[in-house]
């Protein structure tokens, strides 16, 4: 019939050349949500900085608040966040390897790799919660609130004397008095701090929390991956895309971290 246009293949509607970045549907929505997603995550800790420069002087050192290591005895400042941190940075490289497993179509190293990728992101799960545990119960010293709100710590285990936020010590009759009328704390909440400002413990809830809860959802996600690995449905398939796309997320959750622990324990 005069006019009539054949029907274009839906596969052949670029016509020119190459695909700009050859990156599937799927990958390109996975890009899309990281993206939003690493602005939600920056205007946490973008919130969080402001509100530690406005109370810079009465801030929690993170040296002095996150001290224990498992089945060790006295301080270990930021040991054990740093184990946290390289244990989840060895899992994305694990990733990697899987991902470059299954770009030749090796089943048993993307089973390898990925299982010891779901291994370190429990391990790293497990840490947080131990470590929200110590945050919430606190020291066996704790610390005293003062009638104006403002967080004091004991200056010897007597509990006599009174060092006031900014380094002050107090002693004799003045700190009896402040003793009287405080009120003994321990550990953090939402709304009262052993260490310092409720802030910190705000801040620190949730968004460690909020990383806690990609991890998680992270290794769920690696999970079933590796079920649909090890029932050999990529194989059929013919290629392990969705390892990549998962994979995305997984490098994307430990880039997070990274910035996390900056802004939480090292500045």
């Amino acid at each position: 019939m005069a006019g009539h246009t054949a029907p274009i293949d839906s596969k052949k509607l670029w016509g020119g050349g190459i695909s700009p970045f050859n990156a599937s549907y799927g990958k390109i929505m996975m890009w899309f949500f990281l993206v939003s997603d690493a602005f939600t995550f920056s205007g946490l800790l973008i919130s969080y900085g402001y509100m530690r420069h406005r109370f810079e002087d009465v801030w929690p050192v993170a040296e002095d608040v996150f001290t224990h290591f498992p089945f060790l005895h006295g301080d270990h400042p930021l040991l054990y966040v740093a184990l946290m941190t390289f244990i989840l940075i060895m899992s994305s490289v694990t990733m990697v390897l899987a991902v470059e497993a299954g770009q030749r179509m090796n089943k048993k190293g993307v089973t390898l790799w990925m299982a010891l990728t779901i291994v370190g992101g429990l391990i790293f799960v497990g840490s947080q919660a131990w470590e929200w545990y110590h945050f919430i119960h606190g020291t066996e010293l704790g610390a005293l609130q003062l009638a104006d709100g403002t967080i004091a710590q004991w200056a010897s285990a007597a509990k006599d004397a009174l060092v006031l936020p900014g380094g002050a010590e107090i002693t004799g009759a003045e700190a009896a008095a402040m003793i009287q009328s405080g009120t003994e704390v321990y550990g953090a909440n939402l709304t009262v701090n052993e260490y310092g400002v409720p802030l910190f413990g705000d801040f620190f809830f949730f968004i460690t929390g909020f990383h806690g809860t990609h991890v998680f959802s992270g290794v769920v996600l690696n999970f079933i991956i590796f079920v649909n690995v090890l029932k050999g449905t990529y194989e059929k398939r013919g290629h392990y895309e969705m390892v990549e796309k998962v994979g995305l997320y997984w490098h994307f959750v430990d880039l997070v971290w990274v910035f996390v622990f900056t802004f939480f324990y090292l500045i």
